[in-house]
């Protein structure tokens, strides 16, 4: 059975004629990192926020190493675009603070050491003892990463964590996150608007038709190697046979995506199926 099996997931709000979505499947398997795309509104951040724990499906089955995802835990790491960082404590005591909840037992010394490694993880070792309000928006996501993995959660969900952040900064923040799960052999779901993003960091993404009564209509596998940077992706061109995919799905595609009865979403592989494109999508 898979890490992660979402089965028939649907969400509905009381005074709404059609579910924002419905017949949501798919799987995750440890150690995979997957991305999930679509426009506004079609229940992105509500499926990750079911898979947190944060919100009750109203429909499906949802389970995650064997059990029932059934509410927060702190088996799962939680990066939203805005950090969260508590703006009185430090860099290290907003690391801490997790790393105390995870591991009640630890002593100050434990607690401390676990919390410095993930800042020096992330390139924070300088910056321990500054307060919020002293680091750029940049590092302030750095400090919110190194909080979810320093409790070493089975699944780590991020939703647009590097959408306010401007290219160079998006970019290296990019880097070294696939270090991190390169090195710790994390299960990662993650939320992106950006397509670039998605085929840089993925091994799969998932492709959500519009809302209401959104669901995943493909998923596509990412045939480029698993040691992709961003310099050597844009060399190779099943990237621009991927990027297109994605374009076109989102451009024309998402409105009414085919097969309509289709529960469960068809598998592509652009990078290795479709020709090389003649142009490059926009």
């Amino acid at each position: 059975m898979a890490f992660l099996h979402v089965e028939n997931l649907a969400k509905s709000y009381p005074g709404n004629d059609a579910p924002v979505f419905e017949n949501v499947n798919f799987t995750l398997d440890k150690g995979e990192f997957v991305c999930i795309i679509g426009h506004s509104g079609c229940g992105k951040t509500t499926i990750l926020n079911a898979l947190a724990g944060l919100e009750t499906a109203s429909d499906g089955i949802l389970t995650m190493d064997g059990r029932e995802v059934a509410g927060p835990g702190l088996d799962r790491g939680v990066v939203f675009q805005s950090h969260a960082l508590m703006p009185w404590m430090s860099v290290i005591d907003n690391v801490k603070f997790g790393v105390r909840s995870r591991w009640p037992d630890w002593s100050k010394a434990q607690i401390e050491a676990q919390a410095a490694q993930y800042l020096e993880m992330v390139g924070l070792g300088h910056a321990l003892h500054k307060k919020p309000s002293m680091l750029s928006g940049g590092m302030k996501q750095r400090v919110g990463i190194a909080r979810a993995f320093a409790i070493q959660p089975k699944m780590l969900l991020l939703d647009e964590p590097f959408g306010a952040l401007d290219a160079l900064t998006r970019g290296t923040i990019q880097d070294e996150l696939l270090k991190i799960v390169q090195a710790t052999a994390q299960t990662v779901f993650m939320i992106t608007h950006d397509v670039d993003e998605a085929i840089l960091l993925s091994d799969r993404i998932l492709l959500m038709s519009n809302g209401p009564r959104a669901r995943i209509a493909e998923i596509v596998e990412v045939s480029l190697p698993r040691s992709r940077t961003r310099h050597d992706m844009h060399h190779d061109p099943r990237f621009y046979r991927i990027r297109n995919h994605l374009v076109d799905f989102l451009v024309s595609r998402s409105k009414d995506p085919k097969p309509a009865g289709e529960t469960h979403p068809p598998v592509v592989r652009p990078g290795e199926t479709e020709p090389a494109p003649d142009t490059i999508a926009a």
